[in-house]
């Protein structure tokens, strides 16, 4: 193998692949901890574990932070912790291979929104149905389940659309951690008055921090890095790959079996993620500004 090969970057496809491994690989650690410790601190301490984690590794300086960077960083980091904490109170509630299928809206409209076709529009129409479909099941049951994975769907939206900015005026990492820190502190008022039990548990700790270690610190800096290469439009294309992952994950980690009904829904969602995918990729170089 010739120097240039073993030089080639890995596909996104490929990067997605383990970020989305690593996600929910840390969602299923959170799912088991939801009976010690409630799922808003779990979802609070996620962040917080990250938000230290890529301080860490990043060190940013502080001289190369400018208001205008900042305060872009600090709405990306709420707008991730909020989705973090919406969608720790989904899967309290709704499988977690469903409730990121059903997640999977925001992306599905903001491809939708910055590629206009009537293939697009056909693809959200699409995506919409399976999305019914999945909600449905769980509409008599866990209507709240639904509100928070909906909810936490917007933000995916928002994470998406910010996050790519982000990426492109910082070194992804040092953003991604400095965004954090700040969204770790907008929820401690909502995660920290139930983390009484994490304090005496050095494994409880250890447990919800390791969920922002696979979940944010590893995810979301592989999304950071896609984030540099790849359009908007063709980075939420790209995440079609996470409610499949999401649902082997549920099925093997937690024995969360889907249904029949699920795998139709899925399916339309993914259907409908594949007929944006045969569109033109929208590269941007790595070397975009």
């Amino acid at each position: 193998m010739d120097a240039t090969a073993q030089r080639r970057p890995l596909p996104p496809e490929g990067l997605f692949v383990i970020s989305a491994v690593s996600q929910y690989i840390g969602a299923s650690i959170a799912v088991s901890v939801f009976d010690r410790v409630a799922p808003q601190t779990v979802g609070w301490l996620r962040v917080v574990g990250a938000s230290v984690a890529l301080l860490l590794i990043a060190r940013p300086r502080p001289s190369s932070w400018g208001r205008e960077r900042l305060m872009g960083a600090a709405v990306f980091g709420i707008a991730t912790a909020a989705m973090n904490l919406f969608f720790y109170l989904a899967i309290a509630r709704i499988d977690l291979g469903k409730s990121v299928a059903i997640e999977f809206i925001g992306p599905i409209a903001v491809a939708a929104a910055t590629t206009r076709s009537w293939r697009n529009a056909a693809a959200l129409a699409t995506a919409v149905i399976g999305v019914g479909v999945l909600g449905g099941v769980e509409l008599g049951d866990e209507t709240l389940g639904v509100l928070f994975v909906l909810a936490a769907s917007a933000c995916w939206a928002a994470y998406i659309v910010i996050g790519s900015r982000v990426a492109r005026v910082t070194s992804g990492v040092d953003g991604l951690g400095i965004g954090l820190a700040v969204g770790a502190l907008a929820l401690a008022p909502l995660g920290a008055p139930w983390s009484g039990p994490v304090w005496t548990s050095p494994l409880l700790l250890a447990a919800c921090l390791a969920t922002g270690v696979f979940s944010n610190a590893i995810g979301y800096g592989i999304d950071q890095h896609v984030l540099r290469r790849v359009s908007v439009r063709r980075f939420s294309v790209l995440l079609s790959l996470l409610p499949v992952t999401a649902t082997a994950i549920g099925w093997v980690a937690l024995d969360q079996r889907p249904g029949g009904l699920d795998m139709i829904g899925i399916a339309l969602v993914l259907i409908a993620v594949a007929s944006q995918e045969r569109e033109q990729a929208d590269v941007i170089p790595t070397d975009a500004a």
